[in-house]
């Protein structure tokens, strides 16, 4: 071994940390102990999920009636915290997998596999492994794409396209999959398939938004068992939670204290509330305000190095990944063309697509009817999934009560939006910018554009005052407003092939 120098191909074997700029091995894995107890997420600490299960019996209810494991899996234990949304999201998952639908079982948890290894999100593949062959599934399949029908690959760029660019789906896609042949896909299946596509992307946001810790493994001896870090640090508890209390709070977000940035916050609502009621800006300027968002959104981007915005008042982080994601084989084997990801809607010096306006197709009067019709009834378990994670309160922001907080839900589920170009006419833009923080910004754009760069510090850094409950209502809206944006892009085009 050369110990003197590093060839290039050497190199290639090794990667920097961006956070402790400590050297790392690409196929380095390492040996982490398993406690006993360490709770359904990373992020939160046990006792407060635990607590929330303990109390609620209809937890437990739900558990039985919908759950397709059949157990108290950790996703489930950390949505607990709201469990009025929580039989929401069980009973449109359970129609999604178990119910009458034009796929069969096994194909239905092949493609979450699929959806969940866009994001390398090796908690929802484990456990759709498992239901896939539960359900009669054939155990050569898991081998990797090349062993599966050539019509399930056929999904290979509509699942690439609606993980990372949504708004490049047209409807030649459409018509490139439902065409005659004896690998065509029916529109009812195509509805099937593209709503389990957007569920496990959007839920891939939450499993890594929220820490979600893996499973317990049965087998597992002695406590012990390797996991690979792939590119990301022990310090950053990154893409793999398994990495024990690697917590960073504070750091490098320059955040004032957190007890009169929770202040500040609320007098920003009382302002904005107030000059919604003396004064409503033009359209005009409202379009206005919605290209300076989505123009800023740029520069919103996991990291630590800040640049100013040219004729902005706010500054925002920026950075440029020095590495591409790894994708371990395990992963790799169920996508194509692993290297591509999410890119900004409006990209910097170049001529950008035409935004999404929401009045033009929007769910409640077109996607809703649509899948209706092709899938029945599914269209009414999501719109009423939709509703409810939108319209959930219990009017407190943290230490306070008796508050209207509908003001910063939609700022919450408008900015996701933004990202992927969609724009609502009768929404100021101006209120993201006044509601949404800086270190909120990164969190939202990372847990939903890419979901398994999302680490403990980033969750930490913002809201510090606010409950662990509260940030889990966070991570629901941004799950439920990626899956509604990628609904409306592949509706929309399914509509354009149909007329």
């Amino acid at each position: 071994m050369n110990r003197g120098g590093s060839s290039p191909s050497a190199a290639a074997n090794y990667l920097l940390c961006t956070n402790c700029r400590k050297v790392l091995r690409k196929d380095k894995r390492i040996r982490v102990s398993q406690p006993l107890t360490r709770g359904p997420s990373a992020f939160i600490p046990e006792k407060e999920v635990v607590q929330a299960n303990t109390v609620d019996e209809r937890t437990n209810f739900l558990v039985e009636e919908y759950s397709t494991s059949g157990r108290l899996d950790n996703i489930t234990q950390v949505m607990s915290l709201h469990t009025q949304y929580l039989e929401s999201f069980l009973r449109s998952q359970f129609y999604m997998l178990r119910m009458d639908g034009p796929l069969p079982l096994p194909h239905r948890h092949y493609i979450a596999i699929m959806a969940a290894a866009r994001h390398q999100c090796s908690y929802l593949i484990n456990m759709h492994v498992d239901e896939f062959l539960k359900t009669g599934g054939i155990a050569e399949w898991l081998n990797g794409l090349e062993y599966v029908p050539q019509r399930l690959k056929n999904l290979n760029e509509i699942n690439k396209l609606l993980a990372h660019r949504p708004w490049l789906i047209t409807k030649e896609h459409i018509q490139k999959l439902v065409k005659t042949g004896e690998n065509n896909w029916s529109l009812p299946e195509l509805v099937h398939a593209v709503v389990l596509l957007a569920h496990y992307h959007a839920l891939a946001s939450f499993v890594f938004g929220s820490g979600i810790n893996p499973e317990r493994d049965p087998e597992i001896s002695n406590g012990f068992r390797l996991i690979s870090v792939n590119n990301f640090c022990v310090c950053d508890l990154a893409n793999d939670n398994n990495i024990e209390n690697a917590s960073l709070t504070g750091g490098n977000f320059g955040i004032v204290d957190s007890l009169s940035e929770l202040e500040a916050l609320m007098e920003r609502m009382k302002r904005l509330q107030e000059e919604r009621e003396d004064e409503e800006a033009s359209q005009e300027e409202m379009t206005t305000r919605f290209e300076k968002e989505k123009k800023e959104s740029l520069y919103v981007v996991p990291g630590d190095t800040f640049h100013s915005f040219p004729h902005s008042d706010c500054s925002l982080p920026s950075l440029d990944f020095e590495d591409d994601m790894i994708v371990t084989s395990d992963v790799s084997r169920y996508i194509e063309d692993p290297g591509f990801g999410y890119e900004d809607f409006a990209r910097r010096g170049e001529e950008h697509l035409p935004t999404f306006r929401a009045q033009d197709y929007t769910w409640e009067n077109h996607g809703f009817s649509l899948v209706n019709r092709l899938y029945s009834d599914i269209g009414h378990l999501l719109d009423e999934k939709f509703r409810m994670v939108y319209n959930l309160t219990y009017n407190t922001m943290a230490t306070h009560e008796a508050v209207d907080t509908t003001m910063l839900r939609r700022a919450l589920f408008n900015y996701v939006h933004c990202m992927f170009g969609i724009r609502y006419d009768d929404y100021d833009y101006g209120e993201v910018n006044q509601l949404l923080e800086r270190s909120l910004k990164v969190y939202i754009k990372t847990v939903t554009c890419y979901p398994e760069r999302t680490t403990k510090r980033m969750y930490d850094s913002y809201w510090r005052q606010f409950k662990h409950s509260e940030k889990v209502h966070v991570n629901l809206l941004l799950m439920e407003a990626r899956m509604q944006a990628e609904l409306l892009y592949a509706l929309r085009a399914i509509t354009r092939h149909l007329t």
